[in-house]
């Protein structure tokens, strides 16, 4: 059976093309990922999806992590830990996945309906306004743990939310 792989065409974590799609038999495809996973594994260039200002090199099952540091917040993508003043903090699946997006787009304001598809993995409806702000706020509530810790999910009224790396009030 084939099967169709899309890749970026990158160097040293640089984008140098455009998606290239390829034809490939399921051996090849597995073949083309492993390639890609142990050329990654021994480079010396950081993964790009990971942010941070002090990066820990820690890995998990020898691939780095997308760890975000912001403030008193801690995120980490592949382990779905979040942590706030070295508190762990519980989320539902849609609180951390909603969270998740936030965090990896800082500043960039995502609309109910871009939420709903790309949180929820469906089309804008009569409801899901409602519940992505019943989430935003269960997830910000979650967060806040102590008036020292800025709320890092900002509301944009009438239009969606944006996660707010430069924040140093409360609305």
């Amino acid at each position: 059976m084939e099967k169709i792989a899309m890749l970026d065409i990158s160097e040293s974590g640089r984008q140098i093309g455009k998606k290239l799609f390829a034809v490939l038999e399921s051996k090849q495809k597995k073949e083309l990922t492993q390639y890609i996973f142990e050329r990654d594994k021994q480079s010396d260039v950081d993964n790009p999806v990971v942010i941070t200002p002090n990066h820990d090199s820690s890995e998990h099952q020898g691939y780095p992590l997308t760890k975000i540091y912001e403030g008193d917040l801690f995120f980490c993508l592949e382990q779905r830990i979040v942590c706030v003043q070295d508190q762990k903090i519980d989320l539902t699946a849609k609180e951390f996945d909603l969270l998740a997006l936030l965090i990896r787009n800082p500043g960039r304001v995502f609309t109910f309906e871009m939420i709903m598809d790309l949180v929820w993995n469906e089309e804008d409806s009569f409801y899901s306004r409602k519940v992505i702000i019943n989430h935003a706020s269960n997830l910000r509530k979650k967060l806040r743990i102590s008036d020292a810790v800025p709320d890092y999910i900002k509301s944009i009224r009438g239009v969606g939310y944006k996660f707010d790396s430069d924040c140093r009030g409360t609305t």
